[in-house]
């Protein structure tokens, strides 16, 4: 689940992370209020999950409180389009007014987790204001990195080792270093999946703070954390993942023509490989789970085909605990109770798979049965075409 920038600093300054003063406002009236609480120069920041947001024009400097306000008029209800949200932008329904400070240098911070480490990775690099993949392919050596042991956090000596080598001057590494460890504290406090400081600054009086941050939880443990439930903005997210997120559905929206609709994350990844391996394009990831129901199928299959971006779907299913006959029931009931007209294309193997066979070919419906996961590529991307 990804926050807004104004909810991750709020996180971060709980466990003593420096970061500006500043205010979320949602109207014209409260960013006037806030640039005066504030006072002198004041910077206001689109508040949307997307970054690029000063290429776009969603980061501005305002002088005095007047500016402020002028700016305001303009950039909320904007659609703001960056490298990140795609040609349709998101709309700024809300604006970060903070304080500016006097920049000396802009560093990099950033935690991530390592995979093939199996614990938490602390990332620094001098080269703070871009982007760490821009940074990574040109300079990778100057991309620092610490493992993070679970239960100790980022050490003292391992924060001075990263602050001295991204060039932080003696008077300030201390600080730094504080900073750092905080930032983990917050990592591991919330069960962040990721936590980004770009750019981590160092002031013309030695000072650091953060001047942005992103952060993303771990959907599987906000169980535990249900304060942070209320951060979500549903505005910020694609409606049919929201849709999904409701009937417990694995999906994310892509950009292609040909509808997936798979059990299990594995083989779902793999049938989007075999489609575009095959010259089509998925519209989606959508793994239904082992053990869904029909109900399930059925609402599944309504959000896969509300997507206007759908030539044709493919039905990929090994049935283990979900039987192949509840597949095809739900199937059915969705095709029949939505009228759907593009066609469908089924692969499936494992329990019962031939009397849901019978139950797809008896529908009377648009159904393409097929004879393994390449026979099945091919067909729907014809189909799609």
């Amino acid at each position: 689940m990804k926050i807004h920038e104004y909810q991750a600093k709020a996180i971060l300054a709980q466990y003593g992370v420096p970061v500006p003063r500043g205010e979320v406002a949602r109207s014209v009236e409260e960013v006037e209020a806030a640039a005066k609480e504030i006072g002198g120069t004041v910077v206001v920041k689109a508040q949307i999950h997307a970054g690029g947001r000063g290429k776009g024009g969603g980061v501005k400097v305002a002088k005095d409180t007047a500016e402020a306000v002028e700016i305001a008029r303009k950039m909320l209800g904007m659609r703001l389009v960056t490298h990140q949200t795609g040609p349709e932008g998101r709309i700024v329904q809300r604006v970060l007014v903070e304080q500016t400070l006097p920049i000396e240098r802009e560093l990099y911070l950033g935690i991530v987790l390592d995979r093939a480490l199996g614990k938490p990775l602390f990332m620094a690099s001098a080269f703070g204001g871009m982007e760490i993949e821009e940074v990574a392919a040109r300079q990778p050596e100057s991309i620092l990195k610490e493992p993070i042991e679970p239960g100790l956090g980022l050490t003292p000596f391992q924060a001075r080792k990263l602050a001295y080598g991204m060039g932080i001057p003696t008077p300030s590494v201390n600080a730094a270093a504080a900073a750092m460890i905080a930032l983990v504290r917050a990592y591991e406090a919330v069960d962040a999946s990721l936590l980004e400081v770009n750019p981590f600054i160092l002031t013309r009086d030695a000072k650091v703070y953060a001047l942005d941050a992103k952060i993303s939880l771990d959907d599987n443990a906000l169980y535990r954390h249900k304060n942070l439930i209320e951060l979500r903005d549903l505005n910020e997210e694609d409606p049919l993942e929201v849709e999904a997120s409701r009937f417990g559905l694995n999906y994310i929206k892509l950009d292609g023509n040909v509808g997936c609709m798979v059990n299990g994350a594995g083989l779902a990844m793999a049938t989007m490989d075999l489609i575009k391996y095959s010259g089509g394009s998925p519209a989606n990831f959508l793994d239904v789970g082992g053990g869904a129901s029909a109900e399930q199928i059925r609402n599944a299959f309504r959000i896969l085909v509300t997507d206007r971006g759908v030539r044709a779907v493919l039905i990929n299913i090994f049935g283990g605990i979900l039987r192949c006959d509840v597949l095809a029931t739900g199937v059915v009931a969705a095709a029949h109770e939505l009228k759907i007209r593009v066609p469908i294309v089924v692969r499936m193997e494992g329990t019962n798979v031939e009397l849901g066979r019978k139950i797809l070919t008896d529908s009377g419906l648009n159904f393409t049965v097929a004879e393994g996961m390449k026979d099945a590529a091919q067909k729907v991307v014809r189909l799609a075409q």
